[in-house]
């Protein structure tokens, strides 16, 4: 009894540690890379390889975020960037995954939305800037309408090969058990393709970002990171170009990686349908 009790101590002992380590393996494993960008880029602005105003040190970076911070204008220019951004995401995704699930679906859709596609895949969003600027003229409907664009094509693209994917065993066993219709769709096919449509929801918001980022330099909105960009140029304010593009980066990565894959932890690899990243 007493080897017993020592052992179910140690197990315990032994998950409790486990648990520990998972978050700070975490934090090394995504923080690390980081870390050797930073000391490279420190070491080219030491042997000023370019002049400082050109290619500022990391203290100063910090010091013009924290005056940013302090003034408000950082936290402007990332929420108007963000919600424009959610917005025309969230619109676009929408879209997609109609057009995706009714392809997937359906002959008829296929045939008509599959040239399509394949003809407005390779054109980039910036490209549509300036037609969207003369359409809705300068602000952010022109931006948000990019950003539309932008999603909506790979979601659709995506969507639409996860459907046609779906695990032939999967659908006869169900309908073996006389699942049809819409409850096989919803039940089966659509749980089935949510894995593409994570990697679809990926790369549309990927190109949402540098849609917004290119909308917001293009149709001069008030404010937004792409707005603010544009602006430093003229003033060659790298420091504050820099801050923005670290914020965009640092949050592309928190929406990207955080919240996606706190989503796909919980549905499709809790269901065994995806891998998770270094299981």
């Amino acid at each position: 009894m007493k080897l017993l009790k020592t052992a179910q101590h140690n197990a315990t002992g032994s998950v409790i540690t486990e648990n520990m380590r998972a978050p700070a393996r975490w934090l090394l494993d995504n923080i690390f890379p980081f870390l050797v960008l930073a000391i490279i880029w420190e070491a080219i602005v030491r042997l000023e390889f370019f002049p400082p105003v050109l290619m500022p040190s990391l203290v100063d970076i910090g010091t013009t975020a924290w005056r940013m911070t302090l003034d408000g204008t950082l936290l402007h220019h990332t929420s108007s960037s963000v919600a424009r951004l959610m917005l025309g995401f969230l619109v676009g995704s929408i879209i997609g995954v109609i057009i995706g699930i009714a392809m997937g679906q359906s002959r008829t859709a296929e045939r008509f939305f599959l040239p399509l596609l394949s003809a407005l895949m390779p054109i980039p969003g910036l490209a549509w800037i300036p037609l969207f600027i003369l359409w809705f003229g300068l602000g952010n409907l022109a931006t948000v309408a990019v950003i539309i664009f932008s999603a909506a094509l790979p979601v659709a693209f995506n969507t639409w090969t996860g459907v046609k994917s779906s695990n032939p065993v999967w659908v006869r066993a169900a309908q073996s058990m006389n699942c049809t219709g819409h409850k096989l769709f919803f039940r089966v096919v659509l749980p089935g393709s949510l894995s593409m449509i994570f990697t679809g929801l990926r790369i549309g918001l990927s190109q949402s970002w540098r849609a917004l980022v290119a909308g917001e330099m293009l149709a001069s909105p008030d404010w937004g990171m792409g707005f603010a960009i544009f602006d430093s140029r003229q003033f060659l304010a790298t420091d504050v170009m820099l801050v923005m593009v670290i914020c965009i980066g640092l949050i592309g990565f928190l929406i990207v990686t955080v919240l996606f894959g706190i989503i796909e932890k919980y549905t499709v690899v809790r269901w065994g349908m995806l891998q998770e990243v270094g299981a």
